[in-house]
């Protein structure tokens, strides 16, 4: 495996080392799990237009209250 040095500013390394899950894990380890993480969290323009929908639903007080969506989905509230 070929291997590059990078410069980062010390408070990175410091917030780097803080991501480890192990003592012993490579910094490459850390910033690929930062990579792939961000990867995953991007809204769709489905999710994006979920979203305004139900911002939209909410404006015009298409809405449920708490109780009434437990007991249409069976789920008994505490207290």
């Amino acid at each position: 495996m070929k291997t590059t040095m990078i410069q980062v500013k010390k408070d990175t390394a410091v917030k780097l080392k803080e991501l480890k899950d192990y003592n012993r894990q490579s910094y490459d380890d850390i910033i690929r799990k930062l990579i792939q993480t961000n990867d995953t969290d991007v809204l769709t323009k489905e999710d994006i237009n979920d979203i305004r929908q139900g911002l939209e639903d909410i404006r015009a007080g298409r809405t449920v209250s708490l109780e009434k969506a437990a007991k249409e989905l069976g789920v008994k509230l505490k207290g």
